[in-house]
Order: structure tokens, then C-alpha cells, then sequence
């Protein structure tokens, strides 16, 4: 790093006035009890108007007294380390680096100290601007060479690593250490977490650490916005800009327009109206970014460097995400790493099969897995019709030997507690083929045919563990649909028997007359519900499944969900959820409390503006 300059660090600096004597004769003074030049030595350091060329002068002097500078002169270093040098000339620059390389080869005590200072510099220089008697801090605003700096920054700890080659050990918790609060602004989250991912390319031992570093904080701020509030906020956010509108070409004007609270949200820009979900959004893109620069070169795919990167991510899937109930959006990072190549998509959909079939697993862990493959089968465009029946195969043939295995025991009952994976499993098996039964057909409907009712649905559907009572009633009322119309199974005079066993239960957690309603006994989530962060939709959105509304105006005419009411009444897939009243219907057992209720089981997919639709 420092060949190009050698030629500068070789030539003398420029003579400036100052007042104190040479650095060793202070140095040597201040260890016999002589103090005054010392203090004089460091009052002009901390001097805010110091120019360049002073400080290349004194850089130039402490580097011949690096012997010197021990602990006992730790005040004096931490004044050189505070010094402005990183948007200073390229003369102070270089000097400063070949100061840090001294420093940390002689006196490695500071090592730590240097690390501190350079990870300091990851966020843009908060600005103090001064407006009567208030200080406004404004981190947003960056200067033009904001890049310039990064670059130095990581130039800095690319060469303390040259000299000290354990420094990436110790560098670790000052990341961690420095990480913003999630509270900061969008715009310091996102260079600190660009400066951590660039940081993996010259530090590869860290790459796994740093990811896992990431990812934990971007779950954290995933959970702290569910689903609903960020659909509130873009939807209130939406009335205010049309009633913002609406007052202007009324002529009304809003006399108060320096105000930042009543500036408008522009709804159609990628900002997002929620404050978490924007953050969100813009560090999410960031990983994005750094996935696809990891795995291509040159536009094309680096196999071995996405194997490399893949491993990583699963290790981290398995440690932080897979266990976080509800997170609505970080699980897309390895949606979109697996439509890079289909082995990737088929050693992850075997990596959660694993984890659904193994016994030794808890309970919940095996649910999520389960989940998770039937949200990607159903999602993910990149995963072909082979893929999904093979799929299909393996769960229809573990829930058939589930079957096998508990009609001879004694718990062969309706028991979410007790049977909790198999239900999990019915319902990725029901949800995806409400979203690939048109693909399982196409082509050769009665060899698509031939395959479905091999798969004996009516066998699952009509055990004694009864996953239509336990699974979303959503799900429920469109697999029924389909299977009716294609006569694999009729479901419905289990449902109309389910809905006779429902007992009316009135709670309210909430206090008077607020009540919730709870249909979710498996507290379920499909991992890949429509992503709607603005930035990360355009990401996948192209290989993304949509739900297709033409899906359910296949099943018009069909045979009502009943609720206790005649047979022959008309009918409506649709009706899934338990209806609104005044008091809070659940099944029992198994019913939650309405705090655990994922966030996704009432938008879920179909989106419930679609459900609420009769056909």
C-alpha cells in the first residue's frame, strides 16, 4: 500500500514556525518531571486551525521517536489519533498512514486504540450547525469525498493488518462495538453496513462473524415492524398526500410549509412511510448488492465463491433467522441467493427437509422448516414443476408413514401440541398445490391428473389427526376447492363437522368490548408472503409468484364452506377466517392468545382483500 508514496515519505517535510523543542528532547524532558514543553506539545495538536503542513512536520518526528511512545504517553497518542487528517491533503494522508504502521509495529499496545479511531470514520462526520441558541446534528449531510474516505479508512486497516497480522482478531468487537443504533438515520446505517460487507473481502476469516453481525441487527429491526403497521403507514401516508393534494387544488395553502412534519410523504417515491421499514429496506438492498457482487465476476457465476458465500448464509439462517417467529422480510436474502442457480434452491429445500423429518429437532423448528418449503415451492417462479413433485413426494410420503405410524398408538387424535410437524407439513402440501396445481396439470391433464390422486389425499384428509381443523382456514377452504373440482378428495363434510366442534370462547386481553379473533392453532407464517419493502420489491419481484386472482375464478359455482347452515346454501371459498363478532371464536384445544398470531395469517396468501371477495 504505501510503494506509491514512497517517494513523498522519502522526501523531507516542509519547515514551518512552531514553538517547543524536537519530540525526543520533549519526550526525554517530560520522563525527568519537565512538563511545560510537553503541555505546549500537545496545545498545538489539538489546535482546530492546524494546517497541513504542521501536521506532516510533527507525523514526521513521531515516526523517528515511535521507541518513545509507550503507555505511559497514552494521552499524547489518543491527541494524534483525534487528529483531522482523512480529508486533509494526499501529503497528509500518506504521512498519516506510515504513522499508523509505525506506531502499531512498535507499540502494539495502541493497536486497538487504531482500530477504534479508523472504524470511527465508517459513517458520514456528523455536522453541528449552529441556529440561535440550538445545536441541529445533521448526519445526513456528506461531503463529496464521503467515498474517498471509505476507501482510506479501509486502505488504514488493510495496512495495521501488514504489520500486526492478528489485527482482524481484535477487530471484531469494535464492530460490533460501534454498530449505530437502529434510532440513527438511514443514511449512517447504511455506510457503516457497506463498509462491514467490503470489509469481508480483504478480511475473509471475518466474513462469517460480520454476516452473522448483520443480520442479527437487521432481524432486530424486521421484528420491531410487522407486516400490518407497515401496510398502515404507506396507507395513511397515501390518504395524507391525496388530502395534501386534494387542499392544493382547493386552493388551500399550508401557511406553515417550512415545517418538516407537515411536508407531505411522497408515497410514490421508494421511501417508505414507516421509519423501521425504510431502514429496512435500504440496508436490505445494500445486502443485495454485496450477494451479487460476491457471486458473479465478470457477469458471469463464480460457482466456488457462491458455494463459499451460500454455506455461510445457511449457517446463519439456521442460528438467527429460522428460530425469529415472523420476521416478513430478512428470509429474502436466501430466496434470492437460491434463484442464482437451482442446485442452490434444491440443497436448501433438502437442508429444511431435513430439519422437518428429524425427530431430535424441536417441535417449533421442525413447523418453521416446514413452512418455509412450502412457501418457497409456492413462491419461488425459479423452482421447476420436477422440483416441486419431488417435493410433493417426499412430504405426502412422510405424512402418509406419519399416518402409519399413530393409527396403532394412542395418540391418534386432533392434537396440535402432540402432532404439530405433521400438521405443518399438511399445510405446505396444501398451499402448494393451491398455488402449482395449474402447472401439475398443464400439458397432460390426465397423466397430472393420475399423478395428484396418487399422492391419496384422502387418506391425510380423512385421518383421525385431522389437518383440516388445524390448518389456516384460508388454506383449507382453497385446497378444498381444488381438490373438489378435480375429484381428488371432497373435504367438505369434514369441514362442515370441524365447524360444528368449534366451541365459542369470549376473551378479552384487552379490557370492554375489544376482542380478537384467532384461527391460527399451528401460530403459522409463509416466510415468503409478498415482500412489500419498495427498494427490495424491484429485486423480487422478478422472481416472485404472485398470487393470480384467475386461480380462484376457477372454482365459481362451487360448494360452500358450511357454518352450520344448510348444504345447499350457495357457496364461498373464500369465507376462510372465522367470522368477525362480538366475541372471540377459537378451537379447542389449541387456541392462542391474539398476541401470537402471526402477522401473515391474515394477510397471508391469497391477501385477504382478495378473501373477503366472494366469487
Amino acid at each position: 500500500m504505501l510503494c506509491e508514496s514512497d517517494d513523498f515519505l522519502n522526501s523531507p517535510p516542509k519547515k514551518t514556525v512552531r514553538f517547543g523543542g524536537k519530540v525526543t528532547e520533549v519526550l526525554s524532558n517530560y520522563s525527568q518531571g519537565k512538563t511545560s514543553d510537553f503541555d505546549l506539545l500537545m496545545h498545538q495538536l489539538s489546535d482546530p486551525e492546524i494546517k497541513d503542513a504542521q501536521i506532516i512536520n510533527w507525523l514526521h518526528e513521531f515516526r523517528n521517536s515511535i521507541t518513545y511512545l509507550t503507555i505511559d504517553y497514552e494521552q499524547l497518542v489518543s491527541i494524534l489519533l483525534k487528529l483531522p487528517w482523512i480529508n486533509r491533503s494526499k501529503e497528509v494522508v500518506e504521512e498519516y498512514l506510515a504513522f499508523l504502521g509505525n506506531l502499531v509495529s512498535a507499540q502494539t499496545v495502541y493497536l486497538r486504540h487504531c482500530l477504534r479511531m479508523i472504524i470511527s470514520h465508517f459513517v458520514p462526520a456528523r455536522i453541528i450547525i449552529r441556529e440561535g441558541d440550538v445545536d441541529i446534528s445533521d448526519s445526513d449531510d456528506e461531503d463529496d469525498g464521503i467515498f474517498s474516505t471509505f476507501n482510506t479508512c479501509h486502505r488504514a486497516l488493510q495496512i495495521i493488518a501488514r504489520y500486526v497480522p492478528s489485527a482482524p482478531r481484535f477487530l471484531m468487537p469494535i464492530l460490533v462495538e460501534k454498530f449505530p443504533y437502529v434510532n440513527k438515520s438511514v443514511r449512517t446505517m447504511e455506510c457503516y453496513v457497506h463498509n462491514l460487507l467490503r470489509i469481508t473481502v480483504y478480511f475473509p476469516t471475518l466474513r462469517h462473524d460480520i454476516l452473522e453481525l448483520v443480520f442479527e441487527r437487521l432481524l432486530k429491526i424486521d421484528v420491531s415492524a410487522s407486516r400490518h403497521e407497515i401496510e398502515d403507514a404507506e396507507e395513511a401516508a397515501l390518504q395524507k398526500d391525496g388530502a395534501n393534494k386534494s387542499g392544493t387544488e382547493e386552493g388551500l395553502f399550508n401557511m406553515d410549509e417550512d415545517l418538516e412534519e407537515n411536508v407531505p410523504v411522497a408515497v410514490n417515491s421508494e421511501i417508505m412511510a414507516h421509519p423501521a421499514a425504510d431502514r429496512l429496506d435500504t440496508l436490505m438492498l445494500v445486502v443485495f448488492a454485496y450477494i451479487k457482487n460476491m457471486c458473479y465476476t465478470s457477469g458471469s457465476l463464480d460457482l466456488n465463491k457462491t458455494k463459499d458465500l451460500y454455506k455461510d448464509l445457511l449457517a446463519i439462517f439456521d442460528k438467527l433467522i429460522l428460530p425469529t417467529h415472523a420476521c416478513c422480510h430478512v428470509q429474502f436474502v436466501m430466496f434470492y441467493l437460491c434463484s442464482f442457480k437451482l442446485g442452490f434452491a434444491e440443497a436448501f429445500l433438502e437442508h429444511l427437509w431435513k430439519k422437518l423429518q428429524n425427530p431430535n429437532n424441536p417441535p417449533i423448528i421442525r413447523q418453521t422448516a416446514a413452512t418455509y418449503i412450502g412457501s418457497l415451492l409456492s413462491r419461488a417462479k425459479f423452482i421447476p414443476v420436477l422440483t416441486v413433485k419431488a417435493c410433493l413426494d417426499l412430504l405426502v410420503n412422510w405424512l402418509h408413514g406419519y399416518i402409519d405410524n399413530q393409527d396403532a398408538g394412542s395418540r391418534a387424535f386432533c392434537d396440535v401440541s402432540l402432532h404439530g410437524p405433521f400438521y405443518a407439513a399438511s399445510q405446505a402440501v396444501f398451499y402448494t398445490l393451491i398455488f402449482r396445481h395449474k402447472q401439475l396439470l398443464e400439458g397432460n391433464l390426465r397423466k397430472g391428473l393420475a399423478y395428484l390422486q396418487n399422492l391419496n389425499f384422502e387418506r391425510i384428509v380423512m385421518c383421525q389427526l385431522n389437518p383440516l381443523k388445524i390448518c389456516l382456514p384460508s388454506v383449507v377452504n382453497f385446497f378444498a376447492a381444488i381438490t373438489r373440482k378435480y375429484q381428488l378428495v371432497f373435504c367438505y363434510t369434514i369441514m362442515e363437522r370441524n365447524s360444528r366442534q368449534m366451541i365459542p370462547i369470549v376473551r378479552s386481553s384487552l379490557g370492554g368490548d375489544s376482542t380478537q379473533t384467532c384461527t391460527n392453532p399451528l401460530d403459522s407464517f409463509f416466510p415468503f408472503d409478498p415482500c412489500i419493502l419498495k427498494r427490495c420489491k424491484k429485486v423480487i419481484d422478478p422472481i416472485y409468484q404472485i398470487w393470480e386472482e384467475s386461480n380462484a375464478e376457477d372454482f365459481k359455482g362451487g360448494h360452500k364452506h358450511v357454518k352450520g347452515v344448510g348444504a345447499d346454501e350457495e357457496d364461498d371459498f373464500l369465507k376462510g377466517e372465522t367470522p368477525h363478532s362480538d366475541t372471540m371464536v377459537g378451537m379447542t384445544p389449541g387456541s392462542l392468545e391474539a398476541h401470537f398470531r402471526s402477522p401473515s395469517s391474515s394477510v397471508g396468501s391469497p391477501p385477504v382483500s382478495f378473501l373477503q371477495r366472494p366469487f
